[in-house]
C-alpha cells in the first residue's frame, strides 16, 4: 500500500497521507513519500493548487514514536538516525513554502507535534470543527523544538509558548482565532469548503500566483524598506506579463480574461 496517494481534479492535486494504521505518522518512509510527491509537483505546470489531507481518524499524529524508539538500539543510541530524521523532516517542511503552487491543508481528527508542524507549514488550512491541534511532546519529556519553528511563525508568541509547555490541545475554533488555520467548518462540509477555496485560487492567473507566493515568503522576513524595494521590482515584473495586461484590459472592458497560462 502506497503511503501517499495523488488524485488530480483539473488543476488541483490532492495528496493523501495513507497510513491510517498509525494515524498517518511522519515515519521515515512517509517523509520520503511526501518529499517525492512535492518534488514531482514542483515541476508540474498543470497543477495550480495542492491539497494535503489524511485518511482514517487523523490528519497526522506527528513522528512515528515506535520507529524512533527502535532507533535507540543503534550503538550511538540512535543519534545518527535522529539527526537524519529531523534533518529530512525540516527539509520537507521548508519545501512547502518554496513550491510554486499554494498548499492547503485539509485537517480532521488530530494534528499533533510534527503533524501540527505540517499544518503550520502549509500556506492555508481548513479544519473540521472537532479537530484538535497540539505540540504535545512535552507530555512525554520531548519538547517539540522543531514543530515550534513553524508554529511560532503562525501564531502569537505567548500562545505558542503555552501550547509548547503545557502540552494541551486547542480546538479548531481556537486554532482559527490564533491564525493556525484559515477557518473551521462542519465535518460534513470539510471537503466542499476546501475544494471551493482550491478552485478559487486555481482560477487565478497561475504565473501571478507563483510570483506572489515566492514574494510573500521572501518579503516577510525583510526590514520594511527592503521589503518595499523587493516587492516593487516583483510587481513591475508581474505588470510586464502579457497575461496581466490582458487581465487589466478584461477588467476595464467588463469581460472575462483570456489567459494563456
Amino acid at each position: 500500500m502506497a503511503l501517499t496517494e495523488r488524485n488530480d481534479t483539473g488543476a488541483i492535486a490532492w495528496i493523501t497521507l495513507n497510513a491510517p494504521h498509525n494515524l498517518n505518522a511522519l515515519s521515515n518512509a512517509m517523509i520520503a513519500a511526501l518529499q517525492a510527491e512535492f518534488d514531482t509537483l514542483r515541476a508540474d505546470d498543470t497543477i495550480r493548487v495542492i491539497v494535503l489531507r489524511g485518511t482514517g481518524k487523523a490528519f497526522c499524529a506527528g513522528h512515528d514514536l515506535k520507529e524512533m524508539t527502535a532507533s535507540r538500539a543503534a550503538p550511538d543510541g540512535g543519534a545518527a538516525n535522529f539527526k537524519d530524521l529531523f534533518a529530512r523532516c525540516a527539509t520537507l517542511m521548508q519545501t512547502i513554502p518554496t513550491l510554486p503552487q499554494p498548499v492547503i491543508a485539509m485537517v480532521h481528527g488530530i494534528a499533533t507535534a510534527a503533524g501540527c508542524q505540517l499544518v503550520a507549514s502549509c500556506d492555508m488550512a481548513i479544519a473540521a470543527e472537532d479537530t484538535r491541534f497540539g505540540v504535545n511532546g512535552v507530555n512525554i519529556g520531548l519538547f517539540c523544538s522543531t514543530p515550534m519553528v513553524a508554529l511560532s511563525r503562525n501564531i502569537p508568541r505567548k500562545a505558542a509558548f503555552e501550547m509548547l509547555t503545557s502540552g494541551a490541545f486547542v480546538d479548531a475554533l481556537r486554532a482559527q482565532d490564533l491564525g493556525l488555520i484559515n477557518r473551521a467548518v462542519a465535518q460534513d462540509d470539510l471537503e466542499t469548503e476546501t475544494l471551493a477555496l482550491a478552485q478559487t485560487v486555481a482560477a487565478k492567473l497561475g504565473s501571478a500566483v507563483r510570483i506572489g507566493k515566492q514574494a510573500f515568503y521572501e518579503q516577510i522576513t525583510m526590514p520594511l524598506d527592503q521589503a518595499y524595494d523587493y516587492t516593487s521590482a516583483v510587481i513591475v515584473e508581474n505588470m510586464l506579463q502579457q497575461d496581466t495586461e490582458e487581465g487589466i484590459k478584461a477588467f476595464l472592458e467588463k469581460r472575462s480574461p483570456n489567459w494563456e497560462q
